[in-house]
């Protein structure tokens, strides 16, 4: 019974995640972005609002992190997922998926260069190979297009970086809130 829930989860995971990238994409051709983003948080912030509830999870942050939970707002969510939108009007879903699935490479230069944390060689060799993955493709999509192919890449991965950046400020700070509290009062 466990071996078929891990992998109904599994399924509900990739599915909702494989999605969200063809959603924006659809999203971005009737709505404006920023719109498009705000609909998005609406919509989910009551039902993290009720497991919150549920669960008995505080919704604010601890006191003295409070301020850090308003710059998530800002920084994790309404910047990025805007970035994350517009850019999906100038390039296609799967580049987009692409783009940001990068996100442990910037983590980890960001944590590098931000906590001065030490970069051990296999990650190193991985983020190697990332970047000329990550690059090659982008050279080879962007090879016939035009200008505006690049706003999209630009907006994708201004997106990627702050959300790197927010993610090593968590941990320098040691946010260790649940979840549930990281992720339901800033959807708002």
């Amino acid at each position: 019974m466990r071996k078929v829930s891990i992998s109904i989860l599994f399924m509900l995971v990739s599915l909702t995640w494989g999605t969200t990238w063809l959603a924006m994409r659809i999203a971005v051709e009737t709505i404006p972005p920023v719109f498009a983003t705000g609909m998005r948080f609406m919509f989910a912030a009551p039902f993290l609002i009720i497991i919150a509830w549920l669960r008995k999870k505080t919704l604010l942050f601890p006191p003295g992190q409070r301020l850090f939970q308003f710059v998530i707002c800002i920084f994790y969510f309404c910047i990025p997922f805007s970035l994350m939108i517009y850019g999906e009007t100038y390039v296609n879903s799967g580049l987009a998926a692409i783009i940001f699935a990068n996100m442990p490479v910037a983590v980890l230069i960001a944590s590098v260069l931000f906590l001065n944390e030490k970069a051990k060689l296999m990650q190193i060799a991985g983020l190697t190979i990332a970047i000329t993955a990550l690059t090659g493709i982008l050279l080879e999509e962007t090879n016939t297009s035009t200008e505006s192919h690049w706003q999209g890449i630009t907006a994708l991965i201004s997106a990627v970086l702050i959300h790197a950046i927010i993610y090593t400020q968590c941990k320098k700070r040691s946010c260790t809130v649940s979840v549930i509290t990281f992720n339901a009062l800033p959807c708002l």
